[in-house]
């Protein structure tokens, strides 16, 4: 994998278990205008249980490419992902998913944005004041995504990615698009939430 690096990882005490996540020998090569283009090559990659890592790069590296795998929203070209040591075929609710931007549901308000993320389709209405609570949006459960700001939007879609209680939380800059006083309150809500 060139020019992608992991800018840090923190294990708790409890990570001297098995790889949660275990990438072996991933590549991904995409066609464009007839040619391929090589974006990872040859990725071997283990991440234990409660693990927080940061992987850094240039734009266009493949670091968007290597989560939408993990997420098993797209296929490696060669190689094999795991996790809990089951390949991953395709998306499922033991991977939660931020993407760069919030991609919340404009017709719809912040509280079925997050709800159509339980598994229950949102039956269980303790468990999404939960996680209203834990981002900070109980006061804005009625607001839609135009009325949010940045933040706000991206505390949604962190919450919606939060709903099924995946395994594996993979957040695509989460942060990119903030200011810096809510990057510095996102990162503290990123931080509590692994702890």
């Amino acid at each position: 994998m060139k020019d992608i690096y992991s800018a840090g990882r923190i294990r708790d005490n409890s990570a001297d278990t098995p790889a949660m996540v275990e990438l072996r020998k991933v590549s991904k090569e995409y066609v464009v205008g007839g040619k391929r283009l090589s974006v990872l090559e040859d990725l071997t990659l283990a991440v234990a249980r409660g693990e927080f890592i940061s992987i850094i790069g240039q734009s266009g590296c493949g670091k968007t490419t290597l989560l939408h795998m993990i997420a098993g929203l797209e296929r490696p070209s060669e190689g094999e992902i795991r996790i809990r040591g089951e390949p991953v075929r395709g998306p499922g609710r033991d991977r939660g998913l931020v993407f760069q931007e919030p991609r919340l549901f404009p017709w719809a308000t912040v509280a079925h944005n997050i709800r159509l993320g339980l598994p229950d389709r949102g039956r269980n209405q303790e468990r999404l004041w939960e996680l209203l609570r834990l981002v900070g949006l109980e006061d804005f459960a009625r607001a839609y995504p135009r009325e949010l700001s940045g933040g706000m939007a991206q505390r949604a879609a962190l919450a919606r990615a939060l709903a099924g209680s995946p395994q594996v939380l993979l957040l695509d800059e989460p942060l990119g698009a903030l200011d810096a006083v809510t990057r510095l309150k996102m990162q503290t809500l990123l931080m509590k939430i692994w702890q």
